[in-house]
């Protein structure tokens, strides 16, 4: 099984991750923020990601934990991945959560990009600021090295917007991750590398 466990510690946080790109879904997830939780709880289930998160803040700011729960989850998952020999590396999906519909694309390419076109008219959603949302996506890129495109498509609701956003990405990123059965020895790259 392709499983991973990360740990980062700085001056504002401390980042526990275990993760297994093979599971079902199970998660334990505490970062502190409800609303980022739910969020990172809807990212194990509709990835099937086995996942377990918790988070210490160790200055109470909220934009450390997202930035540096995204650099550590990053981190898991190219750990998890080993050598990439044999997925699929593409995934793409179209997610509606209610009104808000979202389009996720993913190249495991080794290229770290992260393009998100979507917008919120406000700043918070519970106890989330929801400028995070794009600061998490980004950094989750840089550190796993993925190019990554999200796009909300339309959407009234913040909170239906953001949920899409995480349901299309997990599967989306869970599509590019999978084993093609087919071709489970080969490196689907003509470079020979990801």
């Amino acid at each position: 099984m392709r499983k991973s466990r990360v740990e980062r510690k700085t001056n504002e946080t401390e980042i526990k991750v275990d993760l297994n790109l093979d599971g079902t879904g199970i998660r334990t997830v505490n970062t502190g923020i409800k609303f980022f939780d739910h969020m990172l709880e809807q990212l194990a289930a509709h990835g099937f990601f086995d996942l377990t998160i918790i988070a210490n803040s160790l200055d109470e700011d909220t934009h450390h934990v997202v930035e540096d729960v995204a650099i550590t989850l990053g981190q898991a998952f190219l750990k998890a991945l080993g050598d990439k020999k044999g997925i699929k590396r593409y995934g793409n999906k179209l997610i509606p959560m209610d009104e808000a519909l979202t389009l996720t694309s993913v190249d495991i390419s080794g290229r770290p990009y992260c393009n998100c076109d979507f917008d919120f008219n406000e700043e918070k959603v519970s106890d989330f600021e929801t400028v995070l949302t794009k600061h998490f996506f980004s950094s989750f890129a840089i550190e796993s090295k993925i190019t990554l495109h999200i796009k909300t498509m339309y959407g009234d609701d913040v909170h239906h917007k953001i949920e899409s956003i995480f349901k299309s990405f997990a599967r989306a990123l869970n599509q590019a991750v999978s084993i093609d059965e087919q071709h489970k020895d080969i490196m689907p790259s003509t470079k020979g590398m990801l």
